[in-house]
């Protein structure tokens, strides 16, 4: 009879769970927005509404932009063999710089030099050292136009890489502009969805909060090992004295469908 009592108690508590119904979502969507200001010479609108893994959907002009590079990298490349030898030339001219110093302070000691050889040693020794220092500070400028080069590299590498924008593993849900149209810098190009997982986004009441990690997720009547993943702590402004709710599902085969959810 106690067994038959706690049952009949537990079914007003089960009949309090509440009906929703939830549309399968991506679990997430976001707009590419253009980073740049260019021309749009390709968008491939036959990507639309498919998964894309690895290609390019659309190409901005970067003509200039690749010419720019290859330049570049030449530059740089001639800019490191000036390096290599100016480095070289250093290297002599140090060691000119020690045997000429050397040979100047064994002159200025002998006292049976003339002045004028100790003289013409220092002017020697003062020669060559100006020219190895002329040697180092050009060796700085090099390797500062070194630094900068790279640095105009590596954007110009930044900026094509933008302007060929390649989708991996993601949905396309909206292909935003056409061949021949011009974008400025957060032009929307594309609206994109992740749908490695689904997402079911509920509306729950207070009561239905309350508690809500220890509660089950039923879908279509049947219990799951779903819980609920994400829940807003304000109220929403829209659905008023209910709480937003989300919760991640496997990916499905078909997304937009309709699934009766309730949390007990």
């Amino acid at each position: 009879m106690r067994v038959r009592f706690a049952i009949l108690c537990m079914l007003p508590v089960l009949a309090l769970a509440k009906v929703h119904y939830a549309k399968v979502e991506p679990y997430d969507r976001v707009t590419l927005k253009s980073s740049v200001n260019a021309l749009v010479v390709e968008a491939d609108k036959k990507w639309e509404g498919l998964n894309v893994n690895g290609v390019r959907v659309i190409h901005l002009d970067d003509k200039l932009d690749k010419i720019n590079l290859a330049d570049t990298t030449k530059s740089i490349k001639l800019l490191e063999e000036m390096v290599e030898l100016n480095t070289k030339i250093a290297l002599t001219l140090k060691q000119s710089v020690e045997r000429q110093k050397g040979y100047f302070e064994r002159i200025s000691k002998l006292s049976t030099a003339s002045k004028t050889q100790k003289d013409n040693a220092y002017s020697s020794y003062s020669a060559i050292q100006t020219q190895y220092l002329g040697i180092k500070e050009k060796l700085l400028s090099l390797k500062k136009q070194l630094i900068d080069l790279r640095y105009a590299k590596a954007r110009l590498e930044d900026l094509i890489e933008k302007k060929n924008i390649s989708l991996d593993g993601k949905y396309l849900y909206s292909l935003l502009v056409r061949e021949g149209d011009f974008v400025g810098m957060g032009t929307p190009l594309m609206v994109v969805d992740d749908v490695s997982k689904g997402k079911l986004v509920l509306y729950l009441d207070a009561e239905e909060v309350e508690g809500v990690s220890n509660k089950a997720v039923y879908i279509n009547d049947k219990k799951t090992n779903y819980k609920v993943d994400k829940i807003w702590s304000e109220a929403d402004s829209q659905f008023i004295s209910s709480y937003k709710a989300e919760i991640y599902i496997d990916a499905p085969k078909r997304f937009s469908t309709l699934l009766k959810v309730e949390i007990k």
